[in-house]
């Protein structure tokens, strides 16, 4: 039997008994995955450290400075740095570091697309990160970093004429500013990208299953199962809640912050792509760049997706977001999931 071949009543009776781990590990799916290989990593923070073996017993020869971009060479399998599901090293050139602490990129230029609509246009980032500005250009005060794949909305085209280069106008509404983003280093995503995914199967005989134990989100369309893949569910103190929840109000670039409660860690994330809220209190399915470690809990309630699982889920779940829409919510509605 492969995992395709698992009916969503067998999955759900599995669960329900804690027998799904063993399963899994007999069919060979007992590891994350790390998020779709790419020729280029990025550390995700100061420090990351780069060994003479695929384990933290090796030898440290190098640490890594936040944001340097590294070519991965190939992946291989070690420690699982406290993470039973995902033991992925990237090797690069002349050793090794832990995939959850690199993420995927690659660099891929664009031409500027001159004609924005008055709505604005999606976008996503399409190299490691960029820098934004206060102005529409390069000795203009710098802002902050945006990163590969997360999602930003274009406003307006604006070309200089002294400089010669043609910018992005993006406005971030935690902020409440604008910012200025030089136009290769965004592609503006087209319509098409943002259609229903199987909008001929009725919305009732979909489910998204969260096994909060296997750190897995399964996709089932009636008894066919259409998606299966490790995922990084809330930590300790901000637990993913369990029970049985629609995704109602959803989102393709969400500005994440709690920098308004003073006693909760502070995070501070712009441009979080393809987001499915299941609860009214934040709960939601959607891209990740800030880590690559999936298959154990560490986000603050939120369930942790590559981008592009993410941007599947987004597709395939109701309500249906028009692409010149920013957001939208509609209570009493939306794709079942369930969370156990």
């Amino acid at each position: 039997m492969s995992l395709s071949q698992l009916s969503r009543r067998d999955f759900l009776k599995l669960t329900a008994s804690g027998a799904l781990g063993l399963v899994l590990s007999e069919l060979g799916v007992d590891r994350a995955l790390a998020a779709p290989p790419a020729s280029h990593g990025r550390a995700i923070w100061s420090g990351v450290r780069v060994f003479d073996a695929p384990s933290l017993l090796g030898n440290e020869i190098e640490l890594l400075r936040v944001d340097e971009v590294v070519p991965l060479l190939g992946e291989t399998q070690g420690d699982g740095i406290d993470n039973k599901f995902n033991t992925t090293w990237y090797q690069l050139d002349g050793g090794y570091s832990y995939s959850g602490w690199l993420q995927p990129v690659e660099t891929k230029y664009q031409k500027p697309v001159y004609e924005i609509p008055a709505e604005g246009k999606l976008a996503e980032v399409s190299v490691p990160f960029s820098l934004t500005y206060l102005a529409p250009y390069f000795h203009a005060k710098n802002a902050h970093r945006i990163f590969y794949e997360s999602t930003h909305w274009v406003k307006k085209v604006i070309v200089t004429r002294e400089e010669k280069t043609v910018w992005y106008e993006i406005y971030d509404k935690e902020y409440k500013k604008s910012f200025y983003i030089p136009a290769h280093n965004l592609r503006i995503i087209p319509d098409e990208e943002l259609t229903p995914l199987s909008p001929e199967v009725p919305n009732e005989k979909k489910l998204l299953h969260v096994d909060l134990a296997n750190q897995m989100v399964t996709a089932f369309e009636g008894e066919t199962m259409v998606l299966s893949v490790r995922c990084s569910s809330g930590q300790r103190g901000t637990d993913t809640p369990k029970g049985e929840w629609f995704t109602f109000h959803k989102g393709p670039s969400i500005h994440m912050t709690n920098r308004g409660d003073a006693v909760a860690n502070i995070y501070n994330l712009p441009g979080v792509p393809w987001v499915s809220f299941f609860t009214g209190m934040g709960h939601a399915f959607h891209g990740t760049y800030w880590h690559n470690d999936y298959g154990r809990p560490r986000s603050n309630g939120c369930v942790n997706l590559p981008s592009s699982v993410s941007k599947w889920i987004y597709r395939w779940t109701e309500p249906v977001v028009p692409p010149n829409v920013g957001y939208l919510h509609q209570p009493g509605q939306g794709t079942k999931v369930i969370v156990e």
